[in-house]
């Protein structure tokens, strides 16, 4: 077993025996489950886009995601082909519905991230840091429930937080570029 699979192995079996309880998981559950197909996000993303003071905001929190699942979804997880760690880790037991499609990296970690990340750098800071949390929170509850390596949950950030870095650097050049666009605002 090569040194990455040791590492997610052992902390995914250590999150197993150490930290699930019959309290816990129906809660981190809940959590995971917001991350679902980023219906969490995209909501959040909708609801920003109704109102003209929230629009550029939404609009980069979907630019963000839609860049996220492109390189995650489209790309690398076909690329990468990671087999689920359910399906490899003796021991391990996935505590959710079984995912269908590849492992690395995590879709729920990027999708949060993306938006949240925009919104951390953008809204006002009870809710950017609000929502930096929830995408934290949701990022972490992959390992919880075991469908996801903590290698996924990272790459899944850091594609995340770049998706969001350059939805955020795009943004006022193609405002320069194409002033009709601030009209929308």
């Amino acid at each position: 077993m090569d040194a990455i699979m040791q590492f997610d192995s052992s902390i995914l079996l250590w999150i197993q025996d150490s930290l699930r309880t019959d309290f816990l998981s129906p809660i981190v559950k809940v959590i995971t489950h917001l991350g679902d197909k980023g219906i969490f996000w995209i909501a959040v993303t909708l609801a920003l886009l109704c109102f003209r003071k929230t629009r550029r905001l939404g609009v980069m929190c979907l630019v963000s995601m839609v860049i996220g699942l492109v390189v995650t979804n489209l790309v690398i997880k076909n690329w990468v082909a990671r087999i689920r760690p359910y399906e490899v880790i003796p021991g391990l037991n996935c505590i959710v519905g079984l995912a269908k499609d590849y492992s690395f990296p995590s879709g729920h970690t990027t999708n949060s991230l993306a938006c949240a990340w925009v919104l951390f750098r953008r809204a006002p800071k009870k809710w950017g840091v609000s929502a930096l949390v929830l995408a934290i929170l949701i990022s972490l509850s992959r390992l919880y429930v075991g469908i996801h390596y903590p290698t996924d949950v990272i790459g899944g950030a850091v594609i995340g937080i770049c998706s969001a870095c350059l939805a955020l650097w795009l943004a006022p050049k193609l405002e320069k570029k194409f002033p009709a666009l601030e009209r929308l605002y």
